[in-house]
């Protein structure tokens, strides 16, 4: 289309684009031409008038034709001429960029690869295109990838690179061509950008300098036939024995309908593979993978589809995670305000899990507390904890039937923060004092909670049987997998015996998610479980009287674990995540040797308020034994952020330790976090090119995409479109082609009009 346009117009759309169309005749010669036009108008003109047998149809379709061929004459005599405004000659610099990380080794449109575009265009043979560049342009060479730095010569470039920072090296380019005058800068790239920095960062500074960028687009826009394992997401720490469910997110081009391995491993050990079948191009399939880490400390888990043949890329074929399996004993707090078998059964089922503590108060009589697994004597003495530092110290609540008058507006507030501030797990479980039946409407922890409450009414009205099954999302969640094999068969949950429930939740409030449902002898469904995050933690309902009926119900075999196994899942899944004292973390999980790492810490007291006044310091231990102190210092941009940078030597995993003191080395708390360092393959993934991304960039600066078809029309543009030092020229309109054939169309089409009308 733009060739046909070229032909017509006589000059390039893009140079009509940034010129400007004028008439070069003289004011004297124009009026004279205008007075000439106003005679040849009134002479057409008289075509109107009626003579021989043409009608007034045929008239006025022929004074049309005769008025417009005269407007085409006046306006070529008025010279039309585009303006344009140019680069002058050896004037100016252009700063070429080309991408010199591993994503170029991959093949381009063909099967050479992506680096061989820029060997042929620029290297030391030199080609058309960079004879032009030179011929105007003072050109400056750069590579970049993780780094950038200038070259002489861009075909001795490795593309070894195994990360690629486009807005650094545009920031390094226009700072080191600041002095210069700049027409623009060329980007030779794929367009994968995986630094984590928005390269809107890199543009302001580009457009305020009015400095165009001009990209040239390199390999497909779809690799096929590929299979890629684009996402794992997995927790970063989790209780030795926990079971996992890992979302894996699996892709393809050209393997439609196939069905590969899916291999999860721990180091060299297997430990369980999925087959996966594979959607149609493009469509990514989610494997929801179920495994369970039992040796404590950094675990890498690999998730990899073994090679296809003629896949185009096989290193985007797995995925690693780091998952640190913790032996911690986490505390749970159970308060219960009544006897009953419930609270028995729960702690029975937990009791073997070396990894919770749960703790028990249960009210007994007025003022009167059973208290068991307590680390002291001195544990929850008073009752129910009446601080925040008190309750805190608890990763986990759960609230059995205890009715709201029990407790204090601000012990209420209290349990509502656990959820919001602290970052615990609350849980409420079913009662006759519990939910709408305990007065929990209007309270603040009906705030928190994830189902919708009633007005208080009588439990007793409320009691009927409720035939548990999971939702959707249950069918796949965590703290609902029952069986040691799968727990979305349903035969699962149909073989259990029915629950009591006096409590009549039958809605979950927006963004609330509803694991288990009962179903009533009516046909009545009513919420069994359901949890929602709530501020930095999560809360969730479990409305039944009586679970350990899966466990003692005369149905139920002597060694069925079904009972055990739920509420060590939902336990387990209750506590996960919820933050410690200090947290620490990376700003990455991976790098080279030689990037510097960012170590943040986010340290609280033991009320979990921030704060600012700690020491605080990282003890990171290298991979052969040797260990350095790095300090952390308060970043001032947020309450109880601490951060500090290294910078690894040595390729292998590093285990960085956190620690906070306060005041005369009181300590607040610690934290470990795991950085592997070694070369990267995230240059394989996602490898295409990234073509809307280009155009953007090019686009909001002023400048031009190019693929290499239409790379040879780069010199021209630059010269026309580029900034730096600049002339005006002008260029004749009057003798395009268009006008020309315009002439010629209109005169043959009187013609024609007239003999097909028998006027000639």
């Amino acid at each position: 289309m733009e060739a046909i346009l070229t032909f017509l117009f006589k000059y390039r759309p893009v140079l009509f684009q940034q010129g400007e169309v004028r008439f070069a005749a003289p004011w004297s010669t124009m009026l004279a031409l205008g007075v000439a036009g106003l005679v040849a108008a009134l002479a057409v003109a008289s075509y109107v008038r009626p003579r021989g047998k043409a009608t007034p149809v045929d008239r006025t379709i022929m004074a049309a034709l005769k008025a417009s061929t005269l407007a085409v004459l006046l306006f070529c005599l008025f010279q039309p001429t585009l303006v344009l405004t140019s680069t002058v000659e050896q004037r100016n610099f252009v700063g070429v960029l080309i991408d010199d990380s591993r994503s170029m080794t991959l093949p381009g449109d063909g099967e050479e690869p992506r680096s061989q575009f820029v060997t042929e265009r620029f290297g030391p043979e030199g080609s058309d295109l960079l004879e032009r560049l030179e011929e105007r342009f003072a050109l400056r060479f750069f590579r970049f990838s993780s780094t950038t730095s200038r070259v002489d010569d861009p075909a001795g470039l490795t593309y070894d690179g195994t990360r690629t920072d486009l807005t650094t090296a545009l920031n390094r380019v226009r700072e080191e061509l600041s002095s210069v005058p700049v027409s623009g800068l060329v980007v030779v790239s794929d367009g994968a950008d995986n630094s984590g920095t928005p390269v809107t960062d890199a543009l302001v500074p580009l457009q305020a300098a009015s400095i165009p960028i001009y990209t040239v687009g390199l390999g497909a826009e779809a690799l096929s036939p590929d299979i890629q394992v684009g996402r794992v997401e997995a927790p970063r720490a989790v209780l030795r024995g926990t079971s996992l469910l890992v979302d894996v997110v699996v892709s393809n081009q050209g393997f439609d309908g196939r069905t590969v391995p899916l291999v999860v491993e721990d180091v060299d050990r297997i430990l369980t593979e999925e087959e996966v079948t594979l959607r149609g191009d493009g469509q990514p399939t989610v494997v929801r993978v179920r495994l369970s880490l039992d040796e404590p400390g950094a675990r890498r888990i690999r998730f990899r589809i073994p090679p296809l043949e003629d896949e185009a890329v096989s290193q985007n074929n797995e995925r690693s995670v780091l998952v640190e399996v913790r032996e911690d004993r986490e505390k749970i707090l159970f308060f219960d305000g009544e006897p009953r078998w419930e609270v028995k059964f729960v702690r029975r089922a937990v009791t073997d899990d070396e990894n919770l503590q749960v703790v028990l108060l249960q009210r007994t009589a007025e003022n009167k507390y059973l208290r068991l697994a307590v680390d002291d004597s001195l544990e929850l003495e008073g009752g129910f904890p009446k601080t925040r530092e008190e309750l805190f110290q608890y990763e986990g609540l759960i609230l059995g039937s205890v009715e709201a008058s029990f407790f204090t507006h601000d012990q209420l507030t209290m349990i509502a923060d656990f959820a919001s501030q602290r970052g615990g797990g609350l849980l409420a479980l079913g009662g006759n004092q519990a939910f709408g039946e305990g007065g929990y409407a209007g309270t603040p922890v009906a705030e928190v909670l994830p189902v919708i409450l009633g007005e208080r009414s009588d439990p007793r009205a409320n009691l009927v049987e409720l035939r548990v099954r999971p939702t959707a999302a249950g069918a796949s969640h965590v703290a609902t997998q029952i069986r040691p094999a799968s727990a979305t068969e349903p035969a699962a949950w149909d073989s259990l015996p029915p629950l009591l429930s006096v409590n009549p939740i039958t809605r979950v409030k927006p963004g609330a998610t509803a694991l288990l449902t009962g179903e009533t002898e009516n046909g009545e469904d009513r919420v069994v479980l359901a949890f929602q995050r709530f501020g930095r933690g999560k809360a969730a309902a479990f409305t039944v009287l009586d679970s350990w009926m899966w466990q003692m119900h005369a149905d139920m075999p002597l060694d069925d674990l079904t009972h055990e196994t739920f509420w060590q899942q939902l336990l387990r899944w209750l506590i996960d995540g919820v933050p410690g004292i200090v947290n620490a973390r990376l700003d990455r999980e991976q790098v080279e040797a030689g990037e510097p790492v960012s170590i943040f810490a986010d340290v609280n007291d033991s009320t979990f308020l921030a704060v600012n006044n700690a020491r605080v310091a990282a003890s990171i231990v290298r991979p052969d034994g040797s260990s350095e102190e790095v300090p952390l210092e308060w970043t001032l941009e947020q309450d109880g952020e601490y951060r500090g940078t290294f910078t690894p030597t040595i390729e292998g995993d590093y285990e960085i330790a956190v620690n906070a003191t306060r005041g005369d080395d009181h300590a607040l708390g610690g934290d470990l976090a795991f950085l592997r360092v070694g070369t990267s393959d995230e240059e394989f993934f996602d490898a295409n090119m990234r073509r809307p991304f280009l155009e953007r960039l090019a686009q909001n600066t002023g400048g031009r995409f190019y693929t290499p078809a239409t790379v040879d029309d780069l010199p021209e543009d630059l010269q026309y479109t580029g900034a730096g030092v600049t002339i005006t020229e002008e260029r004749d309109l009057w003798d395009m082609p268009f006008l020309f054939l315009l002439l010629v169309l209109l005169v043959g089409g009187e013609w024609a009009y007239r003999r097909t009308r028998g006027l000639v």
